[in-house]
């Protein structure tokens, strides 16, 4: 079952490199770990069920909500080292597996909270970070290394398990909103290290191939992200190391907004020839995928063309926009990357920007002051008029203003994406 588990893992993870594929992948990993669950509970070393029967249960009630948020890994090898305690072979993967899923819990934590605004989504430094987080990093490698030599030092074990707590906020706190997606891929693969190093602490190959898997999937995700954003992967990874983040020096002073009426948006979009839409984390927050396909679906029976610009960053979390995309039924052949839909918008009779701030900023073409200067962009600036759907004039994670959003080919029509998106289907459907 271990095998064929880790056989179906393989061929989950490779389902995915291909939108076609994507669904019948997941398939393949969720049996995959279907078999390993069997596997595991039919193993002779079993000697009673009803604590593993409460576990299951008291697992799947909490990791439904909070599963894709938080790793729970280092609770593993607190409780061997607790209960079995090391070796000076053991506690090299015990170590490993313990630290970095102590820093994964609370950089998770860190993570899900600045997405949820529930802390600012800005860079969050202070004088001398940099020392201190390396202080914190190296004090911790030095406690494990000792710990390999003296595996017996209980307090100093903990000790460690609180520095790695302490790591994983301070390395997430001065990483802006931005770049979230690529610090939830990056978390992702230290999940998967410390899953890893779990496997060979407890001697579990299954989870030592699952773990591996996470792990380097995860780490070379997050390196394409940051190179998709023009962005450095060892700022993202070391938390603010380097030079401090410049303020923009351009500002909204004496800019106006051209504001619209659904009605207007309707007649605007049902006699175009070629429309783009550019779906954002707003699309995710009001969960308006459908009507964005039901809307596509009218232009096009009026015989306009529907295309999906898919920036590798837009949302809170990799390849956010392609699987509500593909939830709603969008067809794959009209999901277009950053770099294939770029030379038609400024053939595009309308850019359709629902909810998307920081990837469609023309700033980080012209603005060298900008933080987010230099980042590939999509270029709805380009097209020949765009339709911004936005709940209010709020920049975006970066925390600055969306220089698009005042140009005059640009009309911003306020509220809900999903409710002003039903209306325009209302209109559209009238005309």
């Amino acid at each position: 079952m271990y095998l064929a588990s880790s056989v179906l893992f393989i061929l989950g993870l490779k389902g995915l490199t291909s939108p076609e594929k994507a669904r019948r992948g997941m398939n393949y990993a969720a049996f995959g770990m279907l078999l390993a669950i069997v596997g595991t509970l039919v193993q002779h070393e079993i000697v009673r069920y009803d604590w593993i029967i409460g576990g299951l249960i008291l697992g799947s009630a909490i990791g439904i909500p909070i599963g894709l948020l938080a790793s729970m890994t280092a609770l593993v090898g607190v409780a061997h080292y607790y209960v079995h305690g090391a070796t000076h072979g053991n506690m090299v993967a015990l170590g490993f597996e313990v630290l970095f899923g102590s820093l994964t819990i609370t950089g998770s934590f860190m993570a899900f909270a600045k997405l949820q605004e529930l802390i600012p989504g800005r860079p969050m430094t202070y004088r001398g970070q940099n020392i201190v987080n390396i202080t914190c990093f190296a004090a911790a490698v030095a406690i494990f290394i000792y710990l390999i030599i003296v595996p017996t030092s209980v307090h100093l074990f903990y000790v460690m398990i609180a520095l790695g707590l302490l790591i994983g906020v301070m390395m997430v706190l001065p990483i802006g909103g931005a770049d979230m997606p690529v610090v939830v891929s990056l978390l992702n693969s230290y999940a998967g290290l410390a899953s890893s190093a779990t496997g060979f602490a407890i001697g579990n190959n299954v989870l030592i191939i699952a773990g591996a898997l996470d792990g380097a999937s995860g780490f070379l995700l997050s390196i394409l992200m940051s190179k998709a954003m023009n962005r450095s992967f060892g700022n993202i990874l070391f938390g603010a190391f380097g030079a401090a983040t410049v303020k923009s020096t351009k500002t909204a002073a004496g800019l106006t907004v051209h504001s619209i009426s659904a009605e207007d948006a309707a007649m605007r979009l049902a006699y175009a020839r070629s429309v783009i839409v550019v779906p954002g984390y707003g699309m995710a927050v009001a969960q308006a995928q459908h009507v964005v396909r039901e809307l596509a679906e009218l232009i096009e029976k009026k015989g306009g063309e529907v295309k999906y610009a898919i920036h590798p960053v837009a949302g809170r979390m990799p390849g956010h926009m392609n699987v509500l995309l593909a939830e709603a039924n969008v067809p794959y052949d009209k999901l277009y990357d950053m770099e294939q839909i770029n030379p038609e918008f400024p053939r595009a009779d309308v850019a359709l920007v629902i909810g998307a701030n920081d990837v469609v900023n023309p700033a980080a073409h012209d603005d060298p002051s900008s933080p987010i200067y230099g980042m590939p962009i999509l270029d709805a600036d380009k097209a020949q008029s765009v339709i911004v759907l936005k709940r209010s004039m709020n920049p975006g994670f970066s925390g600055i203003e969306n220089e698009l959003f005042y140009n005059d080919r640009t009309s911003l029509l306020f509220g809900d994406a999903k409710s002003s998106l039903t209306k325009i289907v209302g209109e559209v459907k009238n005309l």
